[in-house]
């Protein structure tokens, strides 16, 4: 399981995160960065980013649930945006997927990222507990 802090010594967070997260005895995954692309590999929500935020947060989701994880066993976020405004304002949306205690995030913006029509690109690490672990096939 995971347990995330909020020291008292720095300054408070002003979102869905955490300042630190410390790992205890469960499976660690890695995933890979994941953008707003469908079953068939088609871009979703061009110019949207709402649309290609909540599509990346499902694909994490998807995979994450193919090995018995959750996105409650998310421990950090690396998110890189191409807009950092139209990112933040789609903020909110991050708290359909998360609750406290919410995974350590780092946002970066970027000037492109594989292609020129995907605006968001999140990579995440959880820990999921051995009792729930999946073998991935």
């Amino acid at each position: 399981m995971i347990k995330s802090f909020n020291p008292p010594d720095v300054w408070a967070p002003f979102g869905a995160f955490s300042m630190a997260v410390a790992q205890g005895e469960g499976q660690i995954v890695h995933l890979k960065g994941q953008v707003a692309l469908d079953p068939d590999g088609e871009i979703i929500g061009k110019g949207d980013m709402q649309a290609q935020l909540r599509q990346a947060l499902e694909n994490i989701r998807a995979v994450l649930a193919h090995v018995g994880g959750t996105m409650a066993d998310i421990v950090s976020l690396t998110q890189y945006a191409t807009d950092i405004e139209a990112f933040m304002a789609a903020g909110a949306l991050r708290k359909e997927y998360f609750a406290e205690p919410f995974p350590v995030t780092t946002t970066i913006e970027v000037s492109r990222l594989y292609h020129r029509d995907l605006l968001i690109e999140i990579t995440a690490i959880a820990e999921i507990p051995r009792d729930r672990f999946v073998e991935p096939a």
